[in-house]
């Protein structure tokens, strides 16, 4: 495979068809766009459920999985945060962390930047202390025990006021909690980026890096506003960009990252069917985007899923794959050191193999 650190690659040399087939390997890949609440899988909430004494209102896994369709975020979102119910402890987090990366690495996820909802814990009475450091805990020893390294970004709920994340912000610095950035989430039709202008001026003077969830369901008119009053670095969705074409160009002139997330989008009807998802036309207009999954959990994949269905419906080649996992390096918060590393490691998978 020809060296791509500018973002590209050329097709890996396909198997002889006289060969057995032999199962491919994921490419190595950084997930930007994961929710770590939202990895829970249906088993695991109902360990915890036990493991805390918490009835749950579903009769089993089943009822609970015939949830997992839904009409639109909002829909999702009432589910996400009633599932939240069974983190109460620190070893809580830690475990829902570890099957995270566990999975993850399966996936050929090698760098993973990981948003967590402290405000979402706080509200149920979860002390920030638990969550952060369960969290934590396991990301300390990431790279280690699975060949990922991590940062942890704290994400605010962007339908809650700015002064609620600027009371969260400043506990989470003065406790030195081991965050790298800080993001926005939650429903954001009607949440507009400028809202939050004081948190990110303050996240910023702090030195960590910014993104935002923008362009999802909102309009693009909310990623201008996340580039030009939060000043991100990078934008998490960002698929409404393709409704206007001076901010595609804009977006492919600067490099911006898009952290696009298929699956997830599908599953909340911002798009009707994987089919119409308009992620061959981002990468056909030079847009610098990364596949991700989201809230694996509720969305029907992670990252390897969302390849793999990509793969099927678009026929991607392997130069897409390559370029989409290369962004994916080049776009994290990882240091220059971690990116060279993950790129070397990617250019000579096929020797590697």
């Amino acid at each position: 495979m020809d060296n791509f650190s500018g973002g590209s690659a050329m097709p890996e040399t396909e198997t002889d068809p006289a060969e057995p087939a032999v199962p491919a390997k994921p490419l190595p890949v950084a997930e930007l766009h994961l929710h770590i609440e939202g990895t829970l899988q249906p088993e695991l909430i109902f360990a915890l459920a036990e493991r805390n004494g918490i009835e749950l209102p579903y009769s089993g896994l089943d009822e609970l999985r015939e949830k997992y369709e839904f009409t639109d975020l909002q829909s999702f979102l009432d589910l996400y945060y009633a599932n939240m119910a069974v983190l109460r402890t620190e070893q809580d987090f830690a475990d829902m962390t570890r099957a995270y990366l566990e999975r993850a690495a399966a996936a050929g996820v090698r760098h993973a930047e990981i948003m967590m909802d402290p405000q979402a814990h706080l509200s149920r009475g979860i002390s920030l202390e638990a969550c952060v450091s369960g969290v934590a805990s396991v990301l300390a020893t990431s790279e280690e025990e699975f060949g990922i390294s991590t940062i942890l970004i704290a994400a605010f709920l962007r339908d809650l006021p700015e002064d609620s994340a600027l009371e969260v912000l400043d506990r989470l610095l003065a406790m030195d909690a081991p965050i790298g950035a800080i993001g926005l989430d939650s429903a954001e039709v009607g949440n507009p980026p400028s809202k939050f202008e004081r948190l990110y001026a303050k996240a910023r003077e702090a030195g960590l890096r910014l993104t935002a969830h923008a362009g999802e369901e909102g309009p693009a008119s909310y990623i201008y506003e996340a580039l030009d009053i939060l000043g991100v670095e990078r934008i998490d969705h960002g698929i409404r960009c393709m409704d206007d074409p001076d901010l595609v160009e804009r977006l492919v002139d600067a490099r911006i990252p898009l952290t696009v997330c298929p699956l997830s989008n599908v599953r909340l009807r911002a798009v009707d069917t994987l089919a119409h998802h308009p992620l061959p036309a981002m990468l056909a207009a030079g847009l610098n985007v990364s596949v991700n999954s989201d809230d694996p959990a509720y969305f029907g994949g992670y990252v390897d899923d969302n390849f793999a269905q990509l793969t099927a419906v678009f026929e991607l080649s392997d130069f897409d794959k390559a370029r989409l996992a290369a962004n994916s390096i080049h776009s994290s918060f990882a240091t220059e050191e971690r990116k060279a590393e993950l790129v070397a490691e990617l250019n000579g998978r096929e020797v590697a193999d």
